[in-house]
């Protein structure tokens, strides 16, 4: 199944930010740093990210022994952090922080499994003390998940 925004991975990137960089951008730290690299893209329209999820975090121990599967509360992690991370890089938002307030709509279309990469694709609906974000999750498979994530804009 192809979502609207799988154009996204195909647009011209402008600057890569990986998970070691986004540091300066995002408060979260190893363990729980869900992506590898955020990409920008040309105006404050899109962005689009990966993860690489290989097999060997410990959630899939227990989620599910006999058939592995990434959480659907990570996936969204996933994508919270790679649009936080270009979102907060904007030199308006120096010094401030991102909060997830709300998740709507979020739908889950297949299974992300170890060894697969997640390709996130996102559109800014809206962006300032109150962002939405509008995402898409793939894999090789196609569309897996699909959300809008919505941020307030705090001081640290």
């Amino acid at each position: 199944m192809a979502g609207k925004l799988e154009f996204v991975l195909k647009l011209p990137v402008v600057k890569v930010i990986d998970k070691n960089e986004a540091e300066n951008y995002i408060p979260h730290r190893e363990p729980f740093k869900l992506f590898d690299e955020a990409r920008v893209h040309e105006g404050d329209k899109y962005i689009s990210g990966s993860k690489l999820f290989s097999g060997k975090e410990d959630f899939f121990k227990g989620h599910f022994p006999t058939h592995p599967v990434v959480p659907g509360v990570l996936i969204l992690e996933t994508m919270s952090q790679i649009g936080a991370t270009v979102i907060m890089q904007q030199e308006r938002f120096k010094g401030k922080v991102g909060f997830l307030v709300s998740i709507d709509f979020a739908k889950f279309r297949g299974q992300v499994e170890p060894g697969d990469k997640l390709e996130v694709a996102i559109e800014a609906l809206k962006i300032g003390r109150i962002t939405k974000l509008y995402c898409e999750a793939y894999t090789k498979k196609g569309l897996c998940s699909e959300a809008q994530l919505n941020f307030i804009v705090g001081d640290k």
